[in-house]
């Protein structure tokens, strides 16, 4: 399913999201709502993709975020010739969505 930024900005509680890398340097955002994951887009259904992580990052900034997480599925074992796995490969990181935090100042 599909979550347009503007509907994103328009939820009354905030959503946890995961930042997808996909490939190297290209990054997308799935949105974890009550009836499932969302792909984040554009107001004409464009899959919203960036290629930098802090990009990515600034663009949920504004929104209703309460947790993100950055994941990444290896294709490895798939381009070494080895079976398919029973479970996920994925890597998962939890980052903090402060951009900006107050600096600390001695």
């Amino acid at each position: 399913m599909r979550l347009t930024v503007k509907e994103f900005t328009a939820l009354p509680d905030g959503a946890d999201v995961t930042i997808h890398s996909l490939e190297q340097a290209l990054y997308q955002v799935t949105v974890s709502l009550p009836t499932g994951p969302h792909l984040l887009v554009d107001k004409k259904g464009k899959t919203i993709r960036t290629r930098s992580l802090q990009q990515m990052r600034e663009i949920l900034q504004v929104l209703p975020v309460n947790t993100i997480m950055l994941r990444h599925e290896s294709a490895y074992d798939e381009m070494i010739g080895q079976p398919p796995r029973e479970c996920s490969n994925a890597m998962e990181v939890k980052l903090s969505h402060e951009m900006y935090p107050e600096p600390i100042i001695h």
